[in-house]
């Protein structure tokens, strides 16, 4: 018996991709998610191949007849259904937010990019900065904006 790449539909966080490596490579899927994470945070290629398998390998209940141009094109609409679903759902639940959270964190989000930025473009003094106080300071601010949010959903 011949073993065929799928999509899972059954485990499937995202596009079945995962889970279809999982049960092709007889393989926990969790640890094929985590190892997309890493590739996608450390040289980068995690996204780009993972995009490129959610397009090229069709799912486990569609037809072995459909052409390569077909399946692209099906994957790409259902890449662009799942972008809309999540831009609503960040929608939806940002506009139910806290709106000073959302202004302060846009602000360091801000902050520590024009940082990135200048560094980027050769203002070496930026160096120390960021390895010194960005990190630790967003991350102290990002925690204090969520224990803050706690805090306030307490007293309410």
């Amino acid at each position: 018996m011949v073993k065929k790449l799928y999509r899972s539909t059954t485990d499937s966080m995202l596009g079945g991709v995962c889970g279809g490596l999982g049960t092709y490579f007889e393989f926990d899927p969790n640890l094929i998610r985590l190892i997309f994470v890493v590739l996608a945070v450390l040289p980068g290629i995690g996204i780009p191949a993972y995009l490129a398998l959610w397009l090229l390998v069709p799912e486990e209940s569609k037809s072995e007849k459909t052409s390569l141009g077909e399946r692209v094109r099906e994957g790409a609409d259902e890449i662009a259904e799942r972008a809309r679903t999540l831009g609503n759902e960040l929608r939806n639940k940002s506009g139910s937010a806290v709106p000073a959270t959302s202004l302060a964190v846009g602000l360091v989000l801000i902050v520590v990019g024009i940082g990135f930025l200048l560094r980027n473009l050769g203002f070496t003094w930026l160096n120390w900065i960021a390895r010194i106080w960005v990190w630790p300071s967003l991350l102290i601010l990002v925690g204090l904006v969520f224990l803050w949010r706690w805090i306030s959903n307490r007293i309410d």
